[in-house]
């Protein structure tokens, strides 16, 4: 309130235009608990991609000895030479702890850091929260193709458009559509970024979901009333790799 009247008699406004207090803006609903979900994107280099991928699947016991893998893809479109996996930690002390423990792990460090480095072109993280009204969720089925879509939301919060967001996620998590895994909300990384990940059956499952939603008012409704939030948006088919949890 002080701020707002210096500088409305500053402006020569009458007091009264100054007593309402300021606007502020709102994170929506909070975190009910720790649990986090570290997002890490790993580009590779062409001629080793293979490899790489043959490496952690021998040496991956030695990183989820130390805490929990939930799912490690092999992006097929959207990002070429590329894997994404999501790791579980409780709190951000755990995590620290996990990355001390592997720094001071020989094994880790000679069978698999120093063979897997140079294979990598860059590393990308980003730390996540499931936005409150999901759970994360196993598909019906083993097998199949997973899809993360990443929205760039406008600046404001989950206050401004969490429930258009949280209405145009779930119009597709219907019966004949994808089977939503879960929804997250960045914490470290770009802010404003909400992310999406849907199993289907096949790609071509997929390409049919997308053209029956273009078609479905109810869907088509609520995605009209989401993207007036949106920035950009982008998205990747995965394949999971042979050690994911999430197949």
């Amino acid at each position: 309130i002080t701020l707002c009247f210096s500088v409305c008699t500053l402006l020569s406004v009458h007091y009264s235009l100054c007593i309402t207090p300021c606007v502020r803006l709102s994170t929506g609903p909070q975190q009910e608990h720790q649990t986090f979900y570290e997002f890490r994107t790993y580009s590779i280099r062409p001629d080793q991609n293979a490899a790489f991928l043959k490496l952690t699947n021998e040496k991956i016991h030695l990183r989820t000895a130390h805490s929990e893998l939930i799912g490690y893809w092999s992006i097929e479109y959207g990002g070429l030479n590329r894997v994404f996996h999501i790791w579980k930690y409780d709190s951000f002390s755990q995590r620290a702890g996990v990355r001390a423990a592997l720094a001071q792990n020989p094994s880790w460090i000679s069978e698999y850091i120093s063979k897997a480095i140079p294979m990598l072109t860059s590393q990308d993280n980003e730390v996540t929260y499931l936005v409150p009204w999901s759970h994360l969720k196993r598909p019906p089925q083993e097998g199949g193709v997973y899809e993360l879509v990443s929205f760039l939301m406008r600046p404001g919060g989950p206050a401004v458009w969490g429930k258009a967001f949280q209405a145009a996620v779930t119009a597709h998590d219907a019966p004949g559509y994808g089977k939503l895994v879960g929804a997250f909300h960045n914490e470290f990384g770009p802010l404003n970024r909400v992310h999406a990940l849907w199993w289907f059956e096949s790609a071509d499952q997929r390409a049919e979901v997308r053209h029956k939603a273009h078609t479905d008012a109810r869907v088509v409704a609520a995605v009209r009333n989401s993207v007036v939030h949106l920035d950009s948006q982008e998205s990747k088919l995965m394949f999971p790799c042979p050690f994911s949890p999430l197949k």
